[in-house]
Parts: structure tokens; sequence; C-alpha cells
């Protein structure tokens, strides 16, 4: 007889579900997490004057009057030249002009970020518009945060799904708040069982190889949980993502995308294919601060 690898027990799924909110909360609150942005400004081709004084084509909610000046080229690139005496540095170096690498192009380095203050921003890229992307520590989404509201961890929403691969994979359009639409790679499903009931969610990669990323929807959804999606990762079955298999779901860890806390975030929806007809009774609540 073989022993067969048994999952962790009820008090272990709770207690790692509360770790794992703890850490979601660490993320959150950090100085440039989500609840840090102040702006999300989108860049004209040309030049764009930047700073918090009324006369500049960009007006920052925070930094020098005049900051300087971002160009936006006609292939797409974005440069800046700061003003004398801006204070502000470019990737921590106090250096006058710089190409600003967007989001979409930067990488494991992350994007250009220009600091200034308490303050700072960076170019993103969403369907070929560039915009920036503004952070303060001091924003008021920060410093007047209300805290995490979660349904009580129930063990029983942590639903080992089967893993249905995609040969080839499967496209999947997905929405956001800007409007436009993504096309994404499925590389397959995850099929569960609930009060009788057979469910399926379909996940992407946000990059080769990682995890699993459902963007979700159901019955309490704009109700007791935000309405727009919930997020839920899931690691890789372990026979490999081509291969049928077993995933964990713990639905304690769904949690709400940035949009519910800042008017500034570019998120993607739930597709109508991940708008389950049952209530997932755990994860994250509706953010009681929220105006969005």
């Amino acid at each position: 007889m073989h022993a067969q690898s048994s999952g962790p027990t009820a008090a272990e799924i709770v207690q790692q579900a509360h770790d794992w909110q703890r850490q979601r909360l660490a993320r959150l609150t950090a100085p440039d997490g989500w609840l840090s942005l102040i702006g999300l400004e989108w860049l004209a081709p040309g030049d764009n004057r930047v700073g918090s004084a009324a006369d500049n084509d960009i007006v920052l909610k925070a930094g020098p009057a005049h900051l300087g000046v971002v160009t936006l080229a006609q292939d797409g690139g974005v440069r800046i030249a700061l003003a004398p005496n801006s204070g502000a540095t470019i990737d921590g170096k106090p250096l006058r002009e710089a190409e600003l690498v967007d989001d979409a192009k930067a990488g494991a380095h992350g994007p250009t970020t220009v600091a200034f203050g308490s303050a700072s921003f960076y170019v993103i890229d969403r369907d070929g518009r560039r915009a920036l992307r503004v952070k303060d520590a001091n924003a008021q989404t920060r410093t007047h945060f209300l805290g995490l509201d979660y349904y009580p961890v129930d063990p029983s929403w942590r639903i080992e799904a089967d893993w249905v691969p995609f040969k080839p994979a499967h496209k999947l359009e997905i929405g956001n708040v800007l409007g436009s639409i993504d096309a994404v790679d499925v590389p397959g499903k995850a099929v569960f069982r609930r009060d009788g009931r057979t469910f399926e969610l379909l996940p992407y990669q946000e990059e080769p190889g990682g995890e699993l990323f459902f963007v979700l929807a159901d019955r309490t959804s704009g109700k007791e949980t935000y309405g727009a999606a919930r997020f839920l990762y899931a690691a890789l079955p372990a026979g490999g993502i081509d291969q049928p298999g077993k995933v964990v779901l713990d639905f304690n860890r769904a949690y709400n995308p940035p949009c519910a806390f800042t008017p500034f975030a570019t998120c993607p929806l739930a597709p109508p294919e991940n708008r389950l007809d049952i209530a997932i009774t755990a994860g994250e609540k509706k953010y009681r601060g929220s105006h969005y």
C-alpha cells in the first residue's frame, strides 16, 4: 500500500489563510503599494509639462511646481527632461534627462521611476497608450486606510479542483475598467463541485511559467464583495500545466483588485465565463472605505 499524501488539516488551512491575509495587508499598505496611487495621467503626443502648478499640462497632486517635461515620441518612446532644481531623481540617480522605460518593456528591473519627495511616477503602457502612474506614500487612501474585511476562514472553501489542460490553449477575452479588451491564452480549466453542482474557472498566466491567475465573480459580487471581480492565484498542477491533474483553489484567499481602493488603477474585469452562479462566501469582502 502507498501512503496517500494528505492535504493540510482544517486548523492548518485556517492558519495559512490568516498568514496569507497578513502578507496581503503588508503588500497593500506598503509605501509604494496600491493605496499610494494619486494619479493616472495620460500622455499626449509631444511635450507634456509636468508639475504641481496649475499651468502644467499634467498637474500632479504632489511634488515641485514645475518638475520637468515628459516627451512622448511618435514611436511610443518616452523621455523626461527635469527642470533645474527639481530635486527629483531618476532610478535613484541625480540625472537631468533620461529615457523612461514603461512597464510593458521593463522586464524584471521594473519601469524607470522618477522620484520627488514622498512621491514618484513611472510610465505604463495600456494598448499602446502611455500614462504616468503617480504614487505618494502620503496619499490619503494610504494614510486613512480603514483595513480589510474577510469572511471567516472556512476550510471547506479550499477546494481541490480537477485540472483539464487545453491543447492548444484557448483564447479568452478579458475586459478592463478602461473599456479595452485583452485576448489572453488560457492553458486549461479548473473544474470543481460544490453543493452538488459543477463549476468551471478559466485562468491565465501573467508571465510564462507563472501561477494560474483567476479573475472571477460570483453571487456575492456587488453585494458583500467587490462588484467588478475578485482575484485568486493558484499553484500549477504537480504534473505540469499540460497534463491532467489537481489544482488547489483556496477561495479564502480571493481578494479585491486595486480598483476597489483607488480610481487610478487599470484592473481586469471578470469575463462572463468566470461569473459563477454560486455565492462564494470566502475571502475578502467589499472595502468599507470605497467610493469606486
